[in-house]
């Protein structure tokens, strides 16, 4: 009964709340947060260091890197059970779905290669070779362009969907990591750890709009290193987590000014939004840790432990 009891308790929550996953590189599991308490709810044993999660369409399945498996594995979100492996191709590190939700693309870091994958019957659709350490992920809103990330090569590689070719190649700044499109899919942004600096793309006409760098007193210029981003649906805001500077910039999403700079754990590294991007969830690897930024505010409300070094954020928005 008393198990009974728990089981209701955690649907009712799960219900009632959005339902933020983190996966953490160094204990192989997934921590789950209730966004409405900011409590951990369970711990989920997974393959050996996740990092890039991503959902499906319907929020039935949590897709995870298990880098050191070289494998994306498939989660219930349900119940924590791994259904099935894909066949993701070698270190598998960032991917991203297609609008279809059928092509998941990812980033196979020690091969060199973009291992594009048909979620449905479970078989490679092709293996596009890019730059030197593949890094970052992305695929545009319309499903027209997958974009990846060269970490040594310093490029951004622009593939066609439909051919499976690259079209295009951006250079920027050193180490590219995270890409991110705009909602209305017009602009990309894209973070260069070590060159430390972020760039706006048209994506018309692929063309380079603006470069931000970033400035915080009493930090070392090596150590602002920018990761993640993530981007308000509105245009206003766009937050991009500084690596071991320790800190998010909040930008200005429209003249592109860093307005504030928000002390969060040590090595922030990946962000996402929860409860209708009222709230920003930041997973820091040092300190084991996630940040809860009030969106509104532009403030950190919370810190919640999570496990040894947490990399990647996935949300179900509450029904």
């Amino acid at each position: 009964m008393k198990k009974l009891i728990l089981t209701s308790m955690l649907a009712a929550s799960i219900l009632s709340a959005d339902t933020i996953f983190v996966s953490n590189e160094k204990d192989d599991t997934i921590t789950v947060i209730d966004s409405n308490t900011n409590k951990v709810i369970k711990t989920y044993e997974v393959g050996q260091r996740p990092r890039g999660i991503t959902l499906t369409n319907d929020n039935s399945k949590l897709y995870i890197c298990a880098s050191d498996d070289d494998t994306v594995q498939a989660m219930d979100v349900k119940t924590g059970k791994i259904l099935y492996n894909l066949p993701s191709g070698e270190d598998p590190e960032q991917f991203a779905l297609h609008p279809n939700g059928k092509e998941l693309y990812i980033s196979n870091e020690d091969d060199g290669i973009v291992t594009v994958v048909d979620t449905e019957n479970k078989s490679v659709i092709s293996q596009i070779e890019v730059g030197i350490e593949p890094e970052g992920m992305a695929v545009s809103p319309d499903g027209k362009y997958a974009i990846n990330s060269s970490e040594t090569s310093n490029f951004l590689h622009w593939i066609d969907t439909k051919t499976k070719e690259i079209v295009h190649n951006t250079l920027v700044d050193q180490r590219p990591r995270h890409i991110e499109f705009t909602k209305s899919g017009d602009k990309v942004w894209a973070s260069s750890e070590i060159g430390g600096t972020v760039v706006v793309l048209d994506v018309k006409t692929k063309e380079k709009l603006k470069t931000i760098g970033f400035k915080i007193p009493g930090i070392f210029k090596d150590n602002i290193q920018p990761v993640g981003i993530k981007l308000t649906s509105d245009g206003k805001y766009a937050f991009v987590a500084l690596g071991p500077a320790n800190h998010v910039a909040v930008i200005d999403a429209k003249s592109y000014e860093v307005i504030k700079y928000l002390l969060v754990g040590k090595r922030v590294w990946q962000l996402d939004f929860a409860n209708n991007e009222k709230k920003l969830y930041t997973t820091n690897g040092v300190s084991s840790d996630v940040s809860v930024i009030n969106v509104e505010k532009l403030k950190v409300e919370k810190t919640i432990k999570v496990g040894r070094y947490p990399w990647g954020l996935a949300v179900i928005p509450s029904k």
